[in-house]
């Protein structure tokens, strides 16, 4: 999800926190269900599952047909195979699928900026419901924040963290580690953060929804 980072801004690697795996823990069922209050609270449709497969067959019918469905990078919809059903199966309109037909840089920014549905993930979800998402480019951001009509943000249970400054801890002290590992062995240069995106309230009402899965998913 934060993608990697280019050769001039490497020295940032240096500073690269070691990796704390204190955030793989899931957490327990009283405090998932803290976090689904909370997001309700403040103005999300909430869905608890048990399970990936549980998360997938949702996800699917809850995306309408006939629109633009934009998959952001995200560990969690590859490990759950959303991405996969969104992009591959015919059923939905995939814009991943219409980026890959367009040369110009500016039209394909601007149609994943703006789709009619963005479904992806965030990084960290406090206990009282605030969403936190970081990103090298920025890319998907701007359709989390407002630029999609509707959102869909899949999270593994091990993303749900106390407050704020635990959230932000996670982002770097695991996140970005992470991302760092898997940027490393598959373009040879490590990842940064280049923005951050904390979602604090939805107002739009069923504009966002996110779905809760017990265990461990993603990053």
């Amino acid at each position: 999800m934060m993608g990697f980072m280019t050769k001039g801004n490497q020295s940032a690697l240096a500073g690269l926190s070691p990796l704390d795996d204190v955030f793989t823990a899931p957490a327990t069922d009283e405090r998932l269900e803290r976090a689904a209050a909370g997001l309700r609270e403040r103005g999300y449709s909430v869905h608890v599952v048990d399970s990936p497969d549980d998360a997938r067959e949702l996800v699917t019918t809850l995306l309408p047909t006939g629109k633009d469905v934009f998959t952001a990078a995200s560990a969690t919809l590859e490990n759950a195979g959303i991405n996969k059903v969104i992009e591959e199966s015919g059923r939905f309109r995939s814009v991943r699928a219409q980026l890959a037909t367009l040369d110009d840089a500016d039209a394909s920014i601007k149609l994943g900026a703006a789709p009619d549905v963005v479904v992806g993930s965030v990084h960290a979800v406090t206990e009282d419901g605030v969403m936190v998402c970081a990103s090298a480019s920025g890319s998907q951001l701007s359709s989390y924040a407002g630029g999609a009509r509707r959102a869909i943000w899949v999270v593994g249970a091990q993303k749900v963290v106390p407050d704020l400054d635990t959230a932000l801890r996670r982002v770097r002290l695991y996140c970005l580690p992470k991302e760092s590992e898997r940027c490393m062995a598959v373009y040879g240069q490590p990842s940064i953060i280049g923005k951050i995106l904390i979602l604090e309230r939805e107002y739009l009402p069923e504009r966002g929804t996110v779905v809760l899965v017990r265990g461990e998913l993603g990053v």
